[in-house]
């Protein structure tokens, strides 16, 4: 039997969230753009909804670093193994995207690591927004670098990344 999905929608500083999951956990926080945001949740909420929402809100209210959320992502098994390592990145810390591949599965990997990372679909709870250039660089973020740059300013990352930069 397969499990029904519930979506629901919250706005943010960066724009609306689209939030999707079932009763196992969730399965995608996204950027919802230009859409037309009609929330589309029936009945109640599962209870790992209501907590992305509250703990989403406690984090673009700077009183949360951390998720305590149950995650059910869709992907490959390579895909999961890259987002299961940008969640040990820590809140305010960047990485780069030739680390997360030398810890999954070695330097030439770097290619996958960066599709994966591309791929990610539950932003900000797994920060694939932290994860830059070996030079320092922002390079890309599905969500675009403006929201990527914001959430690591939001997170105080930007400027020590910038300053490692500079020595």
């Amino acid at each position: 039997m397969e499990s029904r999905t519930y979506t629901t929608y919250m706005p943010s500083p960066l724009g609306q969230l689209r939030i999707s999951g079932t009763d196992l956990g969730i399965t995608e926080v996204k950027f919802c753009g230009d859409e037309v945001a009609l929330d589309d949740s029936t009945g109640d909420l599962p209870a790992c909804l209501s907590a992305c929402v509250q703990q989403l809100q406690e984090y673009f209210a700077g009183k949360r670093q951390d998720f305590e959320l149950n995650l059910a992502p869709a992907g490959t098994t390579f895909q999961k193994q890259v987002w299961q390592e940008l969640q040990g990145i820590p809140h305010g810390k960047t990485t780069s995207y030739l680390a997360v591949s030398r810890a999954v599965s070695g330097e030439k990997a770097i290619r996958a690591v960066g599709a994966a990372n591309g791929r990610n679909p539950i932003c900000i709870v797994v920060p694939c927004h932290r994860v830059i250039g070996s030079d320092g660089s922002l390079t890309g973020y599905a969500g675009g670098l403006w929201r990527k740059e914001w959430l690591l300013r939001h997170e105080g990352a930007l400027r020590a990344a910038i300053q490692m930069n500079l020595f």
